[in-house]
């Protein structure tokens, strides 16, 4: 009887930690978790990716939607917070980096969209200006908070007051999500449309 417990226990650790395990998902060593919890609503992992320029590898990227979705526009519908992760690989001046996601949203808005921006695109380069260079590990998020608006986090610290417009949570989105977005293959993987 002990010898069938003591069998029975070793196959619960097993199972806990083959679930524990698949709670996860792994990307270029960054985990990401399959769900997630902000201001009380529960996200799931729709989709984790790397961003890479030529040969490097740049950052880590995952989305947590409240329900799956495979476009921009299903995004920006789905119900509920939302949420942008990126960690970096490597190393990359933060005013620079700053810059790029500025440049993200000008490749995917028109111009009459991105004149309304302008205010918002500002606020976002000053934010990114005062940081010290982002590293390897650095993480910064983009939530959707309803209610509030755009939330950016700098290695877990808010920045800032939240945008209010929904029209910039969508831009932001647009960098890696819109018709022109930062890295084709990211944006399949963020949006769970990769090819297998």
């Amino acid at each position: 009887m002990e010898l069938l417990r003591a069998m029975a226990l070793s196959w619960v650790g097993v199972l806990v930690t083959w679930s524990a395990m698949a709670s996860t998902v792994e990307v270029q060593g960054i985990k990401f978790e399959e769900a997630t919890e902000l201001r009380g609503t529960k996200l799931q992992l729709n989709g984790a990716g790397t961003r890479f320029k030529g040969p490097f590898k740049v950052y880590a990227a995952g989305l947590y939607l409240s329900k799956k979705s495979a476009s921009l526009d299903e995004v920006i519908a789905a119900p509920g917070p939302k949420r942008l992760t990126v960690t970096m690989l490597r190393g990359i001046d933060s005013r620079e980096l700053g810059k790029l996601l500025t440049r993200g949203i000008e490749d995917n808005m028109g111009k009459a969209e991105m004149s309304k921006l302008i205010p918002g695109l500002i606020r976002m380069g000053e934010i990114f200006a005062t940081e010290p260079p982002m590293v390897t590990g650095d993480n910064f998020m983009i939530e959707w908070i309803p209610g509030q608006g755009s939330v950016i986090t700098v290695r877990g610290k808010v920045k800032g007051e939240p945008f209010k417009e929904p029209e910039f949570f969508k831009a932001l989105m647009s960098i890696w999500l819109g018709p022109s977005p930062a890295y084709w293959k990211l944006k399949d993987e963020l949006l769970g449309t990769k090819a297998s």
